[in-house]
């Protein structure tokens, strides 16, 4: 059976999420955004390894706080860096050497479904890298400065990206060791740089990451109607 490590990077500041506190750590369910991502992995037979990826400011008064049920679940925590490719790197470099392949799952998305990974994790276990993502079905506009439309763009073809994106650990670190200047937003963009195709997995629009305070209206209701469905 392929071993997995997961990253859940949770170092951003969510300064789009207009709220005193950081949003991973708001309670979902009677567990904070953070722990409920991390549920997904935690009880797959293949995941040998989770790490929890936190910014320098918030570690130290995290782990008081989480301390018990980071050590009941057996999360390890990960100091992160400036920007989410220097978070991610950082944890990385803690990934054991059992972990065939690595999965990074932003910690702001907490509403995965088993078969969303099962798609993705075999897709990249056949191909070397895969990424959860959507296809585009809304018409896109680019904008100018002033906010005026300057151009439609076509959407054929094109797909909005999701997480986990997987990929072979020696892969994924061969891509951090050769990034040089690129800032990249996620890791299939590393990986693209290298050369090596990155397979795309259709994931579902439920997978949304919390980015404002809307997107936490609809992760709540979609938890709440999960819940009701598990309980029935």
């Amino acid at each position: 059976m392929p071993r997995f490590a997961v990253i859940l990077p949770a170092a951003g500041q969510g300064t789009r999420f207009s709220s005193q506190h950081n949003k991973t750590r708001i309670d979902l369910g009677g567990a904070p955004v953070w722990q409920r991502s991390a549920e997904h992995f935690l009880r797959r037979p293949d995941v040998v390894q989770v790490l929890l990826v936190l910014s320098p400011a918030d570690r130290a008064n995290f782990e008081l706080i989480h301390q018990a049920t980071l050590h009941q679940l057996g999360i390890e925590v990960v100091t992160g860096g400036a920007e989410r490719v220097d978070s991610v790197g950082n944890a990385l470099l803690k990934v054991r050497a059992e972990a065939d392949f690595v999965a990074v799952h932003d910690a702001a998305r907490p509403l995965l479904q088993p078969e969303w990974i099962d798609r993705v994790f075999a897709a990249a276990v056949e191909t070397g890298a895969a990424i959860l993502a959507t296809p585009i079905t809304s018409t896109l506009k680019r904008g100018d400065a002033a906010g005026r439309i300057s151009g439609t763009v076509p959407r054929t073809g094109l797909w909005a990206a999701q997480t986990p994106q997987v990929a072979r650990t020696a892969l994924l670190r061969e891509a951090y060791a050769r990034r040089g200047d690129l800032a990249s937003t996620d890791e299939a963009q590393l990986i693209e740089a290298l050369g090596h195709p990155v397979k795309l997995v259709t994931g579902s629009p439920l997978n949304i990451k919390l980015t404002t305070p809307e997107d936490w209206e609809f992760a709540l209701a979609v938890w709440e109607s999960w819940s009701r469905e598990r309980a029935s």
